[in-house]
């Protein structure tokens, strides 16, 4: 029979590992330890690979690595006293497993295996791990808690299912589940849905902060068995998130399927009862904002960039570019070039140079026509007797893409290309100019998304960052004079959703057309998105914000015929 115990009281670290730093990882470990100790926690989960950081990648494939993180567990063990600890790292026996080490008086106590291994759009589990057998069950003060990592939850049934069924009245869930838009609605939905399905409480603990392509956005939390949200942890923001949830104790059922593998002691004490903590979640804009803020910041630290720059053409990309680059290192830390060609509009320089000066980031101008001229006579005897063309308009793209580059090698600072996810997608983008870079801030967010990811920005502020031609402007290269995307692209409204379709969707030409696209569009767009695979392989890592970035999510042969 169930017996009434005073409530658990869970923190869950929603920390910012670094991938490959297992020294640093485990002290951000222990310092989240130490702090849910002095909460009065009683349990504190960290989530998936915490140790290692996510994803690791083929550091899996080295044994010297692997070892370190079992070292850096042993000593962190060491240091657990008065508390039990959940802490995501690799773990082997006969094989490798995505684990769960279950730390209390001072060592591992138990060992969770993940079972269900993700295998498609970023994952690559089963390249590197096997699967756990079955969940698992620890004891703590009498009360059954289930053990499940990130995937492990994410369809109905085993393990959780199984671990509820045996007796589990909480089951926890370390994570590392990478955002794109909409997903940690989607989450806290569907882990409820698992809550009501089971009658058991749920804790999710997931990583916070940028990884190369992939953005973590925190948003613990905690629900009740009626799915009912109790706690949760702010996005993008590192952060201890304690609840107490009253659990009852009571011993594993009969016949029950899955192993308790640890039974801990927990002081039966009574607390002042904490205060409510649901983080209000951001609005769907802003939410994309926060995670384009947070790759480039994490990208820029942890590969020790602390300066930044990018070309500023007075257009709505290198505005936006220049917006979030400001807000994640600082305008102190940011330079902005503004290069004008003979075709560039008064207007356009005017505008570029009221951003810089309104982020407050240093502004230098670079003219470029004697160098357009000067390549233009190198190239003129093997130019002779053609029509003036698209080779001649991306010499302006790829001289400034060269003077980006040139500041970036000479001070050490991170270059940030500027192109957006339509303008890839088509190869409406000029490779070795405005492709350079080192990190492309805006490489999965569709253009209409620009307008109104800077519109948002702007409506947050007391103070006008970018002038309003900026945003009414049509679109422009500014390549050649009077040049308008939609020269050469249909208008945005039209090309972003069947760019969506073709790319997220993974639809075919005749998709295209059942959308209500004119047949010719249809095959022309698929045709440019097909043409320019050669030319996305090569641009910088970008963040993820959408269900199918281009990279590790969407990955087509270069040399393919097929023609769908």
């Amino acid at each position: 029979m169930d017996q009434a115990r005073p409530a658990l009281r869970i923190a869950l670290a929603q920390v910012d590992p670094t991938v490959g730093d297992v020294e640093g990882n485990a002290a951000l470990a222990a310092e989240s330890i130490g702090r849910a100790v002095d909460a009065g926690a009683d349990l504190v989960v960290l989530p998936e690979l915490v140790i290692s950081g996510y994803p690791p990648e083929d550091l899996l494939l080295k044994p010297h690595f692997l070892a370190a993180c079992e070292e850096a567990v042993e000593a962190l063990a060491q240091q657990v006293e008065g508390i039990v600890a959940m802490v995501g790292c690799p773990v082997r026996d006969a094989a490798l497993h995505n684990g769960l080490a279950v730390i209390a008086d001072g060592r591992v106590v138990a060992r969770y295996r993940k079972v269900h291994l993700p295998n498609y759009g970023v994952f690559d589990e089963r390249r590197y791990f096997d699967p756990g057998p079955v969940g698992e069950l620890v004891a703590i003060g009498g009360a059954l808690i289930g053990l499940t990592i990130c995937e492990d939850v994410w369809w109905p049934g085993p393990p959780a299912s199984e671990e509820a069924a045996a007796g589990a009245r909480l089951i926890v869930n370390a994570s590392a589940s990478p955002y794109h838009r909409f997903k940690g609605v989607e989450r806290e939905r569907m882990v409820a849905e698992r809550a009501r399905e089971t009658g058991a409480a749920f804790a999710l603990c997931n990583l916070v902060g940028g990884q190369d392509e992939l953005v973590f956005d925190g948003h613990s939390f905690i629900v009740g068995p009626d799915g009912r949200t109790l706690a949760r942890a702010a996005q993008f923001e590192p952060e201890l998130l304690l609840c107490d949830v009253e659990l009852p104790a009571s011993g594993p059922a009969a016949g029950a399927t899955v192993p308790l593998t640890a039974s801990l002691g927990a002081a039966a004490r009574r607390r002042d009862p904490l205060p409510e903590r649901i983080s209000a979640l951001k609005e769907p804009v802003e939410e994309v904002y926060a995670a384009l803020v947070t790759g480039l910041g994490d990208y820029a630290a942890k590969n020790g960039f602390d300066h930044a720059v990018l070309g500023l053409s007075g257009g709505i990309d290198s505005a936006l570019v220049a917006l979030i680059a400001a807000d994640a290192l600082g305008p102190e830390r940011l330079t902005c070039v503004v290069m004008p060609s003979p075709h560039s509009s008064p207007e356009t320089q005017a505008d570029a140079r009221a951003i810089g000066a309104n982020l407050g980031a240093e502004t230098i101008e670079m003219p470029i026509g004697t160098l357009m001229r000067a390549y233009e006579r190198l190239l003129a005897p093997r130019f002779a007797g053609t029509a003036p063309g698209i080779a001649e308009e991306n010499l302006q793209a790829r001289i400034r893409g060269n003077l980006v580059m040139a500041l970036s090698n000479k001070f050490g600072w991170l270059p940030l290309s500027t192109g957006n996810k339509s303008e890839m997608s088509v190869g409406y983008a000029t490779l070795y100019g405005d492709m350079a870079g080192g990190f492309a801030v805006l490489k999965d967010v569709p253009k209409l998304l620009v307008y109104d990811l800077v519109a948002d920005r702007l409506a947050r502020c007391d103070r006008e960052l970018v002038p309003s031609g900026v945003i009414e402007r049509p679109p422009s290269a500014e390549l050649r004079p009077d040049q308008r995307d939609t020269d050469s692209l249909p208008p945005y409204e039209a090309l972003d959703p069947a760019l969506a379709l073709y790319i997220e969707g993974d639809g075919s030409r005749e998709d295209l057309i059942d959308s209500g696209l004119d047949p010719a569009d249809a095959h022309r767009i698929a045709g440019l998105v097909d043409r320019a695979e050669y030319k996305r392989r090569q641009a910088p890592p970008g963040v993820k914000i959408t269900t199918k970035a281009f990279g590790r999510d969407r990955r087509l042969p270069i040399t393919n015929a097929f023609r769908g």
